[in-house]
């Protein structure tokens, strides 16, 4: 990475430290890498990813510019953040157990959790370290182009690997599922399983706001914590080169950007997670991966939103 300017009246995301030594002392976001990558169902380099990440988040400051001037500044700088590095070697059982154990760890004493993969694989530990014995009621929101219902361990197994260990599919909501990139079949297992499938074409006719709204609603009916699952080729490959599988026509960057902002608003999201991108193979000008930084940012921005009066 190039060095980057300084200016006191400027300040840069990122570089958060870990965790507080006092354990009862908590922060409002915890950022942790679950960098998988050995099950992909294509070649990746995505355990680079989280690091990448890091680094990009240092390009942007913790501000939010007002909308219009109508709505109250919003400074990240308030927030308290916490970033508690890599889990080692996620990938296969014993890996995937040491992860859960360092999610749970380290949502317990946040407000949100993000993790970073890594492949798709890394939601599984994301969404099962924060439920913890609350999986019963859990919720589960992805925007993705893929169903991830696939049998076996892999990047496209993690949806039916959760519902396996006992999530209502009832309470999964799949936005932006693309044509020509599932199957009948796992289609028809969706819908066997109560899943509510928001198609990608119904994206270009519904803000994504009120799209989230509905999804989260869904998700959090049965009281318990929701994990939110922002798989990154749900964008169009123009803005997300990075991702094996994205596609062209897919969303656009700031449609995903809006849905991380209302995902971290949500009182009933505990954890998010950014997943399939391969910073290995990302443009020179790191679009794919500068986009995930600023969907950690976004999750942010709605944290913080959580503690501003509410009109209307």
């Amino acid at each position: 990475m190039t060095a980057l300017s300084h200016d006191p009246l400027w300040p840069r995301a990122g570089d958060w430290p870990p965790l507080p030594a006092d354990p009862a002392e908590r922060v409002d976001l915890t950022l942790i890498g679950i960098p998988t990558h050995r099950t992909s169902l294509s070649p990746t380099g995505a355990h680079a990813t989280p690091a990448a990440v890091r680094d990009a988040l240092r390009r942007y400051s913790p501000f939010v510019v007002p909308d219009g001037g109508a709505s109250p500044f919003v400074d990240l700088g308030a927030l308290v953040f916490a970033d508690v590095g890599d889990v080692p070697a996620p990938d296969g059982p014993d890996g995937e157990a040491r992860a859960i154990r360092a999610v749970a760890q380290a949502s317990a004493r946040s407000g949100v959790l993000v993790a970073l993969g890594g492949d798709n694989a890394a939601t599984v530990p994301a969404a099962l370290g924060t439920w913890g014995e609350n999986l019963a009621t859990a919720g589960l929101v992805t925007l993705d182009a893929h169903h991830d219902l696939r049998d076996g361990v892999s990047n496209g197994s993690p949806v039916r690997r959760l519902i396996e260990a006992g999530l209502d599919g009832r309470r999964v909501v799949q936005v932006g599922i693309a044509d020509f990139a599932n199957s009948a079949a796992y289609t028809a297992r969706a819908l066997d399983l109560g899943i509510t499938i928001v198609h990608g074409d119904e994206l270009h006719r519904r803000p994504m706001a009120d799209v989230m709204a509905q999804a989260l609603e869904i998700a959090s009916a049965g009281g318990g914590p929701v994990h939110v699952d922002l798989d990154v080729d749900v964008c169009d490959r123009s803005v997300a080169p990075a991702c094996p599988a994205s596609l062209p026509g897919g969303i656009a960057a700031h449609e995903l950007r809006a849905a991380a902002r209302v995902a971290g608003a949500c009182a009933a999201v505990a954890s998010i997670d950014l997943t399939e991108i391969d910073a290995t193979a990302d443009t020179p000008d790191q679009r794919t991966v500068r986009l995930a930084a600023l969907c950690v940012l976004e999750a942010a921005a709605g944290l913080a939103m959580r503690r501003l009066p509410q009109t209307g």
